[in-house]
């Protein structure tokens, strides 16, 4: 997030796109429920399923599935026709508005709702009150990214917020809501192919002599692979080995047929878990570690806030912390980890990552402190950019709608889209080994609007097929007017009904993510 938690329960106005936020970010979700109600924040939705947030909302602006950068070209389409743009910051802080302004010309709000299905003045309206607001905040999840266009729709939101003056402002920002406690740490710390910690570029030479001299171990100037790229080596024999660690694959990548003979197809497969997961069922090694109350260590959360883990408990049996399972097969590899404590991990960490210079142990013993935090005396960043952006000025980017990469037609005329729901997490590892929230949610759902039910001849209850061109699931249907006709909607946190069987695995070019939000199904009584 480029701003804090806090700042959205006093701001003045809130895009919410992407997000089923009362459900994944129960506790973000309830600040906003709070800033509409006590102090008069305006809401704006944008979500072609009826969630809890639009009995909140100013206006909801109901997009077909897969439309998100035509709506969002047709607000900035708006706001450039009407002058009601931050001219002068655009002028002095940003980049490329130009080509911006010619892109967006077309995307008037009628062409706009011969695409999308948002009325016209709907869209102008919108348009408007996020314009005219003095500070507007943006937040998004996966609802946005898990798109062949997600990188697009990313884009998409911070043209809307640089246009209107919103990047480096108290209350303003883009808000990516993280999907995990500990996803923004992860990334922080380098867990992503292309970088090491705090973002720094593995194939940029300053970085790779930096960090070849650190660790004293000779390092590869090229990128890694993405889970995706990972999954496809797998199944091509090009990679012989994949380690797991705390991930479900077979029941949350897409096109689980497909995953499975990859992971099947390894010389070795190693899971590193708290439970036995589908995956871990099939591996070949399986290292038992501690959970998160087991272990001492720092989560960073959808803030930047790095915060204290204590432990609570030992952990069961011979389940290790991850840390010292990871260094105990480093020291048997012949590269020395000898780390007595995750606190003097943590000091290392503070070596390499400027954004966490300036943080200790003792600094965050009751709060946490947001990075950037780059000295000791530093009281860490609320929001960022402030006075200037990272690479300068803020880039705008011209983007041309595409379509999803599967609509739907005549043998598979529904779209499909998956999410969560309040009651459980990810894939059920932990929370269908739970009692008191299996019995409030015990199974997977087949949301269909009324009117899809009753031309299918489908009740409340009743088992249902949803096969898609990839496989099919069985499961109840819940009658509902949360889906648009045409769409229906599944979470993906039971085994039992695996709906990543259904999926569609292309990629966006740019990020990699696989479409889960979008593919064409058909649907008939079991």
């Amino acid at each position: 997030m480029t701003n804090s938690i806090d700042e959205l329960e006093f701001t003045d106005l809130i895009l919410a796109t992407g997000t089923n936020t009362t459900e994944n970010h129960p506790v973000i979700g309830m600040k906003i429920k709070r800033a509409v109600k006590q102090h008069g924040t305006k809401l704006i939705v944008i979500d072609p399923r009826e969630i809890d947030l639009v009995k909140y909302a100013s206006i909801w602006l109901r997009q077909k599935p897969g439309t998100d950068v035509a709506v969002f070209n047709g607000l900035l389409n708006v706001i450039i026709a009407e002058g009601l743009y931050a001219k002068e910051y655009v002028v002095e802080r940003t980049e490329g508005f130009d080509a911006l302004k010619a892109v967006v010309a077309k995307y008037t709000p009628e062409y706009v709702e011969n695409i999308s299905g948002v009325p016209a003045e709907d869209l102008k309206k919108a348009a408007r009150m996020y314009a005219k607001a003095n500070r507007a905040s943006i937040i998004y999840a996966m609802g946005i990214t898990q798109h062949i266009s997600g990188t697009d729709n990313v884009k998409s939101t911070a043209n809307l917020a640089m246009l209107c003056g919103n990047v480096g402002i108290e209350g303003g920002g883009v808000n990516p809501l993280r999907g995990q406690n500990n996803v923004q740490g992860a990334c922080d710390m380098g867990a992503l192919p292309n970088v090491y910690p705090a973002y720094q570029q593995v194939a940029n030479a300053d970085a790779h002599k930096k960090f070849e001299a650190t660790w004293g171990a000779t390092l590869s100037l090229k990128p890694g692979l993405t889970l995706m790229e990972i999954m496809a080596g797998a199944g091509s024999g090009a990679i012989k080995a994949v380690y797991v660690m705390g991930e479900n694959p077979l029941l949350s990548d897409p096109d689980l047929h497909h995953v499975k003979k990859e992971l099947q197809n390894l010389d070795l497969l190693i899971v590193q878990d708290i439970f036995l997961t589908e995956t871990a069922q099939i591996a070949d090694v399986i290292l038992p570690v501690a959970s998160f109350a087991e272990k001492d260590g720092t989560f960073t959360n959808t803030e930047r806030r790095v915060q204290r883990v204590r432990k609570a408990i030992e952990p069961p049996g011979e389940a290790k912390t991850d840390w010292e399972v990871i260094a105990g097969l480093s020291n048997k590899m012949g590269y020395p980890m000898h780390y007595t404590s995750a606190k003097e991990i943590f000091e290392e960490v503070t070596t390499v990552t400027p954004s966490y210079a300036g943080i200790t142990y003792k600094r965050i013993e009751k709060e946490g402190l947001q990075w950037p935090c780059p000295t000791h005396d530093h009281k860490g960043t609320k929001f960022l950019h402030k006075d200037r952006f990272s690479r300068g000025l803020g880039l705008f980017t011209a983007i041309e709608f595409i379509p999803p990469n599967e609509l739907p037609d005549k043998d598979y005329p529904f779209f499909l889209s998956t999410g969560r729901v309040l009651y459980h997490y990810h894939t059920g590892t932990m929370t269908t080994r739970t009692q008191g929230l299996s019995e409030r949610c015990p199974e997977s759902l087949v949301e269909i609007n009324p009117i899809d039910a009753q031309n299918s001849g489908i009740a409340d209850g009743q088992m249902v097929k949803v096969t898609s061109r990839r496989g099919t699931v069985e499961a109840k249907a819940h009658i509902t007017q949360k889906s648009a006709p045409g769409t229906i909607f599944m979470n993906f946190h039971f085994a039992a009904a695996p709906v990543n069987l259904l999926t569609n695995p292309v990629l966006d070019p740019t990020g990699k993510i696989p479409e889960y939000k979008v593919c064409a199904v058909k649907l008939a009584a079991a």
